[in-house]
């Protein structure tokens, strides 16, 4: 019975890991509920009312989300400066109590200050958070001078409470944080590699679904991978840990994400495009019979596929033996010609890149877990580790490039200008609040403030302010049942609450409108708690919600506006620029140049990537009227995806030259790379300048391109088949983002360009 209930767990765990990455959402919502509960605790040890206790709560949260520093000594220092500032809004809030006016322009001025203290850091971000959230707590509760010496001993009991939690309870640091994401890394690994599995045993009715998976979770790895790009610096000894962890975990997922693709090719009747894994809803490729059920070679290769599986998701303790060995050296074995099956070269693709992505997951284990047993090593596997300990006495610590906002000035620097166009918001949002309720007016002003969150253009305000409207009506609708059967239940009230919060911490980085409802649930349970409930209430909230939702907006619209268009057009050109950086760098290198950071580029890239993605979501999204742009964006997004995978391994495999005995430097590259860099200058003039009238070069293949044509040049190519095939597939990416982009595109032997304007 253990062994059978043993595995389950842990497989029930290794998917929950992967669910939630380095169980960052989980982490903060005990944290919160953590540091809740213990200040409910002690004030009601000391015999604090209901109002000093949902005032203790509020601060406590307040407290212990605001704070983002990764080191623990940093976290310490906000929060001890996080008490006076706490202190200081209460105060004010006390004394502004009775003078409207006056209160209302210092809220206003309150609302600019913690908005533009973002651009002074995590800090700065945490004390202005801090001090907003504390005077609305004021407006909550409704301090008075008479009041205000218990809710300011309040503010110390939370802050204490929220710091015990903090330190002692729920203890989190750098080094805790990246062991987990590298658990959720392998987790994530193995269930592609399932996915994978059932793509090749896919029946035609079943390979959309199959293929769909593929997608989803090649997706989610690379999100785990841009999680621990994240936490290395703080989570690692030293840069040269952190660089090396980097190499390995970048390894892995680019031969994972090949080997998708090979197997998409094996089971096709043509070569799959790349674009397939990133392009939602792609047609399959038409099926091929190379890979059918009943040939012995698709029995083997799922065998094979099944052991990698147990390879990635097995655990360190379990890889004694001479069975595990034996299996790691069959897989590993597929890197040499000789040991390859007799197939079709597209499925004997696929058993490359089983051997590949087996010697990635061996140096992604010597990287995490230090050396292992080599006694029962084949000389295949010999050769592999012998590899990986060359490329780790090459790699040298990595530094960072921070980027300097300074560039910008005055109003057009992000947090100037957010701070006005919250500041006039949150104006019109009291202005048309007190018309709604002399009482509950700040609830548009904080609608109206958290729209502005984490949003760079009014596409996105006007999404967020979408989904929180739609999570803010669902939500009055569950508070005005609890509300009925909790009744004058306290604790039953204050429990239902903690577990709230706990839900809205945990679903906060999945989805905007869910947690809504559990805020605004949670604020119906507060009210019931305050003898102030009756659904009047909380149907105002809605009105409330929707007019601070509309304030934001009509600001982001009219003062300062960054449009959607404008707002991805920036980050386009970004990460187009970014794009060139780590093409040119790694042909460079291939061309027997010397390109220094590459994978840094690389990482650069993918965070640009990513902040594209996140632009585009107003675009993207399903309620927006425009399908035709809709499709655009995704394509473009998909697009840049797939060049930016090639890319990437283009810049891994240039950093194998100086011990690699397979890829060595060919000058001729340089040729194919002009044209790639020649073509994104083209794109990037375009998205920059629309008036830009630069033309896109294309012809004959880059692998035609390399062919000797002059005295003393080799007749083999000196380059492997994989960096032509990137090479290959990131010129066609190119040439494919010219259309969508309205760039014209000609051979050089044609004296006059064809447009692929749409």
């Amino acid at each position: 019975m253990r062994t059978v209930t043993r595995p389950s767990r842990a497989g029930i765990w290794d998917r929950y890991a992967a669910s939630d990455p380095g169980l960052l959402r989980l982490m903060a919502g005990l944290r919160t509920v953590g540091a809740i509960a213990l200040a409910l605790a002690v004030l009601s040890l000391l015999g604090a009312d209901v109002t000093h206790m949902v005032a203790g709560a509020m601060t406590a949260m307040v407290g212990t989300f605001a704070i983002k520093e990764k080191q623990r000594g940093d976290q310490a220092r906000t929060l001890l400066l996080g008490l006076p500032v706490a202190i200081v809004a209460m105060t004010l809030g006390a004394w502004l109590n009775h003078h409207v006016v006056a209160g209302d322009l210092f809220f206003v001025a309150l609302i600019f200050t913690a908005v533009y203290s973002r651009r002074f850091g995590d800090r700065g971000w945490a004390l202005g958070l801090i001090g907003f959230q504390i005077y609305f707590v004021s407006l909550f509760v409704g301090v008075t001078f008479s009041t205000l010496p218990g809710l300011v001993a309040t503010l110390a009991v939370a802050f204490v409470c929220s710091a015990v939690v903090r330190f002692g309870l729920v203890v989190e640091t750098p080094e805790r944080v990246l062991l987990r994401l590298r658990e959720a890394f392998r987790a994530r690994l193995a269930q592609l590699v399932s996915a994978q599995i059932d793509l090749l045993d896919a029946t035609p009715d079943r390979a959309e679904k199959a293929l769909e998976d593929v997608r989803q979770n090649t997706a989610r790895l690379h999100e785990s991978a841009m999680m621990i790009q994240g936490r290395l610096e703080e989570g690692t000894s030293d840069s040269t840990v952190a660089s090396l962890l980097q190499r390995r975990v970048a390894d892995a997922e680019i031969s994972a994400e090949r080997l998708g693709v090979l197997i998409l090719t094996a089971r096709s009747a043509e070569r799959a495009d790349t674009l397939t894994l990133h392009l939602p809803d792609a047609p399959l490729p038409a099926p091929g019979d190379r890979l059918l059920p009943q040939h012995d070679t698709t029995a083997v290769l799922r065998r094979d596929l099944d052991a990698l599986r147990i390879l990635v998701a097995r655990p360190v303790s379990g890889e004694r033996g001479t069975g595990v060995a034996q299996v790691r050296n069959r897989l590993l074995g597929y890197r040499d010609e000789e040991n390859l099956p007799r197939a079709s070269a597209a499925v004997q693709d696929v058993f490359r890149g089983i051997g590949e992505a087996a010697r990635s997951v061996l140096g992604l284990r010597l990287a995490l877990d230090g050396p292992q047993d080599e006694s029962d090593d084949s000389p295949e596997t010999t050769r592999s580790r012998e590899e990986l300990d060359a490329e780790d006495v090459a790699i040298a610590g990595a530094e960072e490039a921070e980027e300097d906002e300074s560039a910008r000035k005055g109003l057009q620097r992000p947090t100037t200008r957010a701070a006005v166009q919250v500041s006039v918001g949150s104006a019109l949002a009291i202005v048309g609040g007190e018309f709604l309720s002399s009482q509950r007016w700040y609830w548009a002003v904080l609608t109206c403030w958290v729209v502005f969150l984490n949003t760079s253009s009014t596409g996105e305000i006007l999404v967020k302010g979408y989904r929180r409207l739609l999570g803010t009506v669902l939500g009055v609708v569950a508070g005005v049942g609890l509300a009925g059967v909790v009744g004058d239940h306290t604790w039953i009230a204050f429990t239902l609450v903690l577990l709230f919060i706990f839900a809205m911490f945990f679903t906060a980085p999945l989805s905007y409108a869910l947690m809504s409802f559990f805020v605004t649930a949670m604020l119906g349970l507060l009210y019931t708690l305050l003898n102030t409930y009756s659904a009047s209430v909380l149907f105002l909230r809605i009105e409330e919600t929707a007019l601070g939702a509309a304030c934001g907006v009509v600001a982001a619209a009219l003062v300062l506006p960054v449009p959607t268009d404008r707002r991805t057009d920036e980050l386009l050109a970004t990460v187009l620029t970014r794009l060139g950086d780590v093409s040119s760098a790694a042909v460079d290198q291939l061309s027997g140049g010397v390109a220094l950071d590459l994978l840094d580029k690389a990482r650069d890239l993918d965070t640009a990537l990513e902040d594209l993605r996140s632009s585009t979501q107003p675009l993207t999204h399903p309620i927006t009227p425009l399908r035709a742009r809709r499709q655009t964006a995704r394509y473009l997004v998909a697009l840049l995806e797939t060049c930016a995978y090639h890319a990437r391994s283009l810049a891994a495999t240039a950093e194998l030259l100086p011990y690699s005995r397979s890829v060595a430097a060919d000058p001729r590259l340089k040729l194919a790379g002009r044209r790639i860099s020649h073509n994104i200058d083209v794109l990037v003039a375009r998205v920059e300048d629309e008036s830009a009238h630069g033309v896109a070069e294309t012809g004959a293949s880059l692998a035609s391109m390399l062919e000797p044509d002059a005295p003393g040049l080799p007749r083999h190519d000196r380059v492997t088949g994989r960096v032509l095939r990137h090479l290959q597939r990131l010129d066609e990416g190119v040439i494919g983002l010219a259309r969508p982009l309205g760039v014209q595109v000609a051979t050089p032997e044609k004296t006059s360009p064809r447009s692929t304007a749409p």
